[in-house]
């Protein structure tokens, strides 16, 4: 989808860890693209600091963090700090995978955007993406 931006929105999408599932990541993907975005999959096994280095290098309005693996409340507020360190104030961090509602609203409280459990629409989760960019990164 094109909007102000005069461009497609840009997703990385990535697999933080030992966590080897992604067939999720993958179909989100491929959602997305079919949406209209650009979509830069890493593929398994990223650090917090690789994902917000593709994410600088990429120049991307959103990064997608597909987590089954328990790690959630490692990976998310590490890759926070590092989004803070590096000063990338104006790109949605956002993710799902098996993440207990009480989990999902500490994130939430340290900056994370909306995370997805598994079931979620994918309309919703475009939906969501795109009136996140609209609102937060045309200028």
């Amino acid at each position: 989808m094109s909007n102000a931006l005069n461009r497609p929105i840009r997703v990385l999408v990535a697999k933080v860890g030992l966590d080897g599932h992604d067939r999720g990541a993958k179909v989100i993907a491929t959602s997305l693209r079919d949406a209209g975005m650009e979509v830069i999959y890493t593929g398994l096994r990223q650090t917090p600091e690789m994902v917000v280095n593709t994410a600088l290098q990429e120049d991307v309005d959103a990064i997608g963090i597909s987590i089954l693996s328990g790690a959630h409340m490692t990976v998310f507020p590490k890759i926070v700090e590092l989004m803070k360190q590096k000063k990338v104030t104006d790109v949605l961090l956002t993710g799902g995978g098996i993440i207990p509602e009480a989990d999902m609203k500490k994130l939430k409280g340290i900056g994370v955007g909306e995370l997805f459990a598994p079931g979620t629409t994918m309309e919703s989760i475009v939906n969501y993406i795109e009136n996140w960019v609209a609102e937060n990164r045309n200028f």
